[in-house]
């Protein structure tokens, strides 16, 4: 069974896990704490960032588009139908596109911010910046979320997966996301209409299924995290 370092509240973490369980693949997880920069930890990614996945071998795969990269060329090319990523090349380039837009553009200007403040700092100890949330940063990111689910809304609401005619790496990445913005309680679903019902749907799938039963210490999602009807 192949270990994934991770932390449960880390989007890329989260897509990584529902990768590998939409092709049935179990995996070992190691809650870290990267901020600790433990020295085993830094022994497999000095740049103590998260997802690490010890692959084959236990050799360290670094970050979730390379984890991604790898499980499409060991797993994903022999699924078909089933395959996460698209055959054709502009097809592929869009769920990279996508994937990042989700996974490293969200994430800079809202997901981080409200996950380290809410979540993270409360914990954490005074040395490693733990304390008080900072209620600039807050306001900030809550700032840039409408944006965000505007267009994941206008994805969903003109296509039927985010980048294609069906499942891929883009949908678990802007649902990965999402799904920690839905547990903080930092979406009105009211307004994205479109993107609630792409999202039930891809909640409702059995690869999510462990991502709705996580829960942080001291701070419990909103009454509808879990629901696949909502």
């Amino acid at each position: 069974m192949l270990t994934l370092f991770h932390h449960p509240m880390f989007a890329a973490c989260r897509f990584v896990r529902v990768c590998f369980g939409e092709y049935d693949e179990d995996l070992a997880l190691i809650e870290e704490a990267p901020w600790l920069r433990r020295r085993e930890f830094l022994s497999l990614n000095p740049a103590a960032t998260l997802p690490v996945l010890l692959a084959e071998g236990d050799e360290p795969i670094v970050g979730a588009a390379t984890i991604a990269e790898y499980l499409d060329e060991t797993r994903g090319v022999l699924k078909r139908e089933r395959r996460l990523f698209a055959e054709d090349p502009i097809a592929r380039a869009e769920i990279r596109r996508l994937v990042e837009w989700f996974l490293v553009k969200t994430e800079n200007d809202v997901t981080r911010h409200l996950v380290r403040e809410r979540v993270l700092k409360p914990h954490m100890p005074a040395e490693y910046g733990g304390g008080s949330p900072d209620s600039a940063a807050l306001r900030a990111a809550r700032g840039n979320v409408r944006q965000h689910l505007k267009y994941a809304n206008w994805l969903a609401g003109t296509r039927n997966w985010l980048a294609g005619p069906r499942l891929s790496y883009a949908d678990i990445a802007a649902a990965s996301t999402i799904s920690v913005l839905d547990y903080l309680g930092e979406i009105e679903w009211g307004e994205y209409d479109a993107c609630r019902d792409w999202y039930t749907r891809v909640k409702s799938r059995p690869s999510f299924r462990p991502i709705l039963a996580d829960r942080v210490r001291g701070l419990a999602p909103v009454s509808h995290y879990a629901d696949l009807d909502f």
